[in-house]
C-alpha cells in the first residue's frame, strides 16, 4: 500500500477522536521514528510504500492511539527544547510552555554577572527535561535535580546521559524537609546554596480534572498532577521556604503554575518578602510562569 493511502485512512480512523491537525500529527512523528521520513519526503516521493509488516506495526500504534494512549508514550520519547527525551508512564510528558520557563531561565543569566560557577536546583524534576536543558544549555553551570519518584529519577538520568550532561539526581520528598542541607547523603558534594532554584511541581486542582484531556489523565502519573482543592499551594510554599534558607543573596526563584492562581502566587511571594516578583503568560495568553528574588 502506498504510504500516502496509508495516511489517509490512518487519519479517517483518528477523526472521531482527534482532530484532522493533531492526527496528521501523530502520523508523521510516528513516520519518521518508524521510517525516517519526513513530510517533504512524502512530498517528494509520492510512491513510496508500506510492506505488509510494516501495516501491521502501524495498525497496532493505531489501535492504541484510539485508546487515546499519548504517541510520546508509544514512541518512547519526545523532543524538549532542541533536546530528545525518553519519556514513559513514570514521568510527564514536557510540554511547549515549560520550554518557555526554561528559555526565561537562561535569558536571565545573560545580564548576571557572578564569580562563582552558576549553582541549579530543579526540585520535582520528572523526565528532567528542565535540569537537562539548562544543564545543556550553561554548560558554566553545577545542576542538581530532586524528585521523590525512583522510577522518574532513573528516566531522568538515562536523559541526562543520553543528552551528554552532567546532573545530580537526589531522591527525597520535600515536604518532609526544612531545609535542604537535610538532604540525604549522596556520592557528590550538595552545595548548601544555590543561585536559582526553579520548579514546575504538580498544581492541578481535583476541581480541574475535567478540563484535562483523557489522554493525560488516563494515562500520565497523577503523583506529578494533581493537588488538594483546599491546599493548592503547598508544594510552591515549601519550595519558597526552602528558597529563603538555600537561595544565595539576590538568588533567583522560577515556578510554572497553575494559570488560574497567578494572584495568589503573587500574593504568596510577596508575603514571603521575595523582591522583583514577576508573573508571565505563556504562547496561549495563561498565567503560567512566576520569578522573585530573595
Amino acid at each position: 500500500m502506498q504510504i500516502k493511502q496509508y495516511r489517509t485512512q490512518f487519519i479517517q480512523a483518528l477523526s472521531t477522536i482527534f482532530d484532522k491537525g493533531e492526527a496528521e500529527s501523530f502520523f508523521y512523528l510516528i513516520l519518521e521514528d518508524k521510517k525516517q521520513l519526513k513530510r517533504i519526503d512524502l512530498a517528494l516521493q509520492p510512491d513510496l510504500v508500506f510492506s505488509e509488516e510494516e501495516i501491521r506495526i502501524w495498525n497496532a500504534i493505531l489501535e492504541q492511539l484510539k485508546l487515546e494512549i499519548p504517541v510520546q508514550y508509544l514512541l518512547g520519547k519526545t523532543h524538549f527544547y532542541g533536546l530528545e527525551f525518553e519519556v514513559n508512564e513514570n514521568v510527564l510528558i514536557p510540554r511547549p510552555e515549560t520550554e518557555e520557563l526554561v528559555e526565561w531561565i537562561i535569558e536571565t543569566q545573560n545580564s548576571e554577572v557572578r564569580t562563582e560557577k552558576l549553582r541549579i536546583l530543579d526540585i520535582g524534576t520528572g523526565s528532567g527535561c528542565i535540569a537537562i536543558s539548562l544543564a545543556k544549555n550553561l554548560p558554566d553551570a553545577q545542576v542538581f535535580a530532586i524528585d521523590v519518584s525512583g522510577k522518574a529519577l532513573a528516566t531522568a538520568q538515562k536523559n541526562a546521559e543520553m543528552n551528554q550532561t552532567e546532573v545530580h539526581f537526589v531522591k527525597t520528598d520535600i515536604l518532609k524537609i526544612n531545609d535542604l542541607q537535610e538532604l540525604p547523603a549522596s556520592n557528590f558534594q550538595l552545595p548548601t546554596h544555590f543561585d536559582i532554584i526553579v520548579s514546575n511541581p504538580p498544581y492541578v486542582r481535583n476541581l480541574e480534572k475535567q478540563e484535562i484531556k483523557k489522554n493525560v489523565l488516563d494515562n500520565e502519573p497523577h503523583l506529578a498532577l494533581f493537588v488538594e482543592d483546599d491546599n493548592a499551594l503547598i508544594f510552591y510554599r515549601k519550595i519558597a521556604e526552602l528558597a529563603q534558607k538555600n537561595l544565595t543573596q539576590n538568588g533567583q526563584l522560577f515556578f510554572e503554575i497553575n494559570q488560574y492562581l497567578g494572584e495568589e502566587m503573587i500574593v504568596l511571594l510577596d508575603k514571603m518578602n521575595f523582591k522583583n516578583v514577576e508573573l508571565r503568560k505563556d504562547i496561549y495568553g495563561n498565567d503560567r510562569m512566576i520569578f522573585g528574588r530573595i
